[in-house]
C-alpha cells in the first residue's frame, strides 16, 4: 500500500504544468518537481520535440525548489510531440504534446542575419534601431517600468543592456547570478534562479513592446567588486550553457558576448572565441551572436559564430559614405553600436548634440548599416542615493531631442521595399538605394537651395534605371520631421556622359529649403 501510495505521490509531484496550445514562435513551458542528491544545477535534462518530420532536442535547466524546466520555442503549426531523456528516473521518459497555432499580430519571429541586413524568420525585413540601457534591469525600483514606457513612446525596437550587475556606486539588493558558499565566495556551479527570473521578467517586458534584448553577457565594469569580470575558464562556459538553456527561447533575444569585451583584461583574447562557439552550439534556434570591442577594436567578425558586427567607431558615421567601407569588408550586417551619445557628459563621447546624434544615425543607415543610440544628460534626482542618473546608465525617462525624431525614422525604413545599401557605393556616398526604382538621397549637414534631378546608372544587383522612366520625390525633413511631395512628375533622359548618371529629360529640380538634415525620397512611378 505504501509502494502504491508512494508511486502516486511521485506522479503527482512530476505533473507537467503547460499550456496545451502555443502560438509559432512563442515559448512553451513544462515543469518538473523532483529532489535529486548533489548539485541539481549539475542534471542533465532534455527533450525531444518532434512535429512531422522536423525534429528538435533542447536542453532544460534547474530552477530552483526542486523545479526542472523545459522550454522550447516552436517554429512549426501543428502537434507538437515530446519525450524527456535523464538519468534521473523521475525525470525520464516523460512524454506530452502541444498544438501550436498560428502566430498573433506582431509576432515576426526571432531576428537573423541575412546577407548585409536583417530578417525577421517569417521573411519581415527587420531594421534595428536601437538605444543603450545598461543597468536599466537592476535600477531602482520605478526605473524598469519608466524605461519600458519610454521605449513604447520613442520607437527604438532594440536595446543594448548588461546582465551582469555594473559597479556603479549604489548597493544591489537581493540576489546575484550566483549563489554564495559558506564562505562567502561566489559558488560557480550553483546560479541564483531568482536573478535569471528578473531578467527573463524583463525581456518578457520587451517582447510584449515588440523590442529586440540584445543582452550583453560580460563587461569589465565590476571593478573587482564581485569578480564576475575574471571567472575561470569552465565556470565562465558553465554559465553560458546555463543562460542559453534557460533563454534561447526568448524569441527576442540576441547574444552580445560583451561590451568592451577587450577591457576585460582577466579573460585572455583566445576565449571569447571559446565562448562564441559555446553560445552557438548551446542555442538551438541560433540567436543574432556578435562581441562589441572598445572604440575602433574590431573582432574577427568573420568568425562563422558571429552573425553580425556590433561595433564602438563614430569615425564612420561621423560623414557619408564611410560606414559603407565597414560593411564591405565584413560583408555581413553592420550594427555600430556607439556612435557617441547625445548628452552633457564631462566625457568626450557624451557631448553630442540631438542634430549630431540623428545625423550620424542616418549616415549609418544611408550607408547600409545600422546605428545605436543614447543619451547621457546628466539628471539630479530626488533619490539621495543616486546623485545624478542618465538613460545610457539606468534607463528611466528619455530628456535629449534626438529621440523623438525615432518614430518618424523608423516610418521611413518601413516603407522600404529593401533595405538599404549605396546605390553607387563609393561613387555616391549620400544616394541609397532601396530595390528597383527606390532611392534615398540625405543632404546631411549641407544646405541646398535646388537640386537638379540625377541618379546613378548602378543599382548594386537590381535593375537599372531606364531612359523615359518617370519618377516622384518627397521632400523628407529629417528633424521637423515633415514629408512633402513635390508636383513635378520627372522622365529620365539619356544616359549622360560615361554612361554614369540618369538626369530629367527637361534637367528640371526641386527649389529646396535652405535648411540641414534634409532627405529626398526618389520613387519610380
Amino acid at each position: 500500500m505504501k509502494k502504491v501510495l508512494s508511486a502516486i505521490i511521485l506522479a503527482i509531484l512530476t505533473l507537467p504544468c503547460f499550456a496545451q496550445e502555443i502560438e509559432k514562435w512563442g515559448r512553451f513551458e513544462v515543469c518538473y518537481n523532483t529532489s535529486v542528491k548533489g548539485n541539481p544545477y549539475d542534471v542533465d535534462l532534455s527533450a525531444t520535440f518532434t512535429n512531422g518530420g522536423e525534429t528538435m532536442t533542447v536542453k532544460g535547466f534547474y530552477d530552483g525548489d526542486g523545479r526542472f524546466v523545459i522550454r522550447f520555442m516552436p517554429d512549426k503549426e501543428g502537434q507538437w510531440n515530446f519525450t524527456t531523456h535523464s538519468k534521473v528516473r523521475a525525470l525520464n521518459g516523460k512524454k506530452g504534446s502541444f498544438l501550436c497555432t498560428p502566430p498573433s499580430e506582431g509576432n515576426h519571429g526571432p531576428v537573423h542575419a541575412e546577407k548585409t541586413w536583417f530578417k525577421y524568420a517569417d521573411g519581415t525585413y527587420y531594421y534595428p534601431v536601437g538605444t543603450t540601457a545598461y543597468s536599466w534591469m537592476r535600477a531602482p525600483e520605478g526605473y524598469a517600468a519608466r524605461t519600458i514606457k519610454s521605449l513604447e513612446e520613442s520607437g527604438f525596437n532594440k536595446i543594448r543592456c548588461l546582465f551582469m550587475p555594473q559597479n556603479v556606486g549604489y548597493d544591489y539588493q537581493g540576489h546575484y547570478p550566483f549563489q554564495k558558499k559558506a564562505d562567502g565566495s561566489w559558488d560557480y556551479e550553483r546560479p541564483d534562479p531568482a536573478y535569471f527570473q528578473r531578467i527573463e521578467a524583463y525581456v518578457e517586458d520587451l517582447l510584449a513592446i515588440g523590442v529586440e534584448c540584445d543582452l550583453i553577457l560580460y563587461h569589465p565594469y565590476d571593478g573587482g567588486r564581485w569578480g564576475f569580470d575574471r571567472m575561470p575558464l569552465d565556470a565562465n562556459l558553465t554559465f553560458l550553457r546555463y543562460i542559453t538553456a534557460r533563454m534561447s527561447s526568448f524569441r527576442n533575444i540576441w547574444w552580445s558576448l560583451a561590451n568592451e569585451w577587450d577591457g576585460l583584461k582577466e579573460l585572455p583574447h583566445e576565449y571569447w572565441n571559446k565562448f562564441g562557439e559555446c553560445v552557438s552550439e548551446e542555442d538551438p534556434y541560433h540567436h543574432l551572436i556578435s562581441v562589441h570591442g572598445y572604440t575602433a577594436t574590431y573582432y574577427e567578425y568573420w568568425r562563422p559564430w558571429v552573425t553580425h558586427c556590433s561595433i564602438q567607431d563614430h569615425a564612420p558615421v561621423e560623414g557619408p559614405g564611410r560606414a559603407g567601407t565597414v560593411k564591405n569588408i565584413y560583408k555581413k550586417p553592420v550594427v555600430f553600436d556607439e556612435i557617441c551619445y547625445e548628452g552633457n557628459s564631462t566625457a568626450r563621447w557624451g557631448q553630442l548634440s540631438g542634430e549630431e546624434e540623428l545625423y550620424r544615425m542616418w549616415n549609418a543607415l544611408i550607408a547600409g548599416t545600422y546605428p545605436t543610440h543614447s543619451e547621457c544628460l546628466s539628471i539630479k534626482m530626488k533619490d539621495k542615493n543616486i546623485p545624478s542618473t542618465n538613460f545610457l546608465a539606468f534607463g528611466g525617462d528619455f530628456y535629449g531631442e534626438s529621440w523623438k525624431r525615432i518614430k518618424f525614422m523608423r516610418s521611413i525604413l518601413d516603407e522600404l521595399p529593401h533595405p538599404l545599401y549605396l546605390a553607387d557605393k563609393s561613387w555616391d556616398t549620400s544616394m541609397a538605394g532601396a530595390g528597383d526604382g527606390y532611392y534615398l538621397l540625405y543632404f546631411g549637414k549641407e544646405m541646398k537651395e535646388e537640386w537638379e534631378f540625377d541618379i546613378p546608372v548602378k543599382n548594386l544587383d537590381f535593375a537599372r534605371p531606364q531612359k523615359g522612366e518617370k519618377f516622384q520625390v518627397d521632400i523628407i525633413d529629417t528633424w521637423d520631421m515633415t514629408i512633402t511631395t513635390c508636383p513635378t512628375v520627372f522622365e529620365l533622359g539619356a544616359p549622360g556622359p560615361g554612361n554614369y548618371r540618369f538626369k530629367d529629360v527637361g534637367h528640371r529640380g526641386i527649389r529646396l529649403p535652405l535648411k540641414p538634415y534634409m532627405m529626398l525620397r526618389i520613387r519610380k512611378i
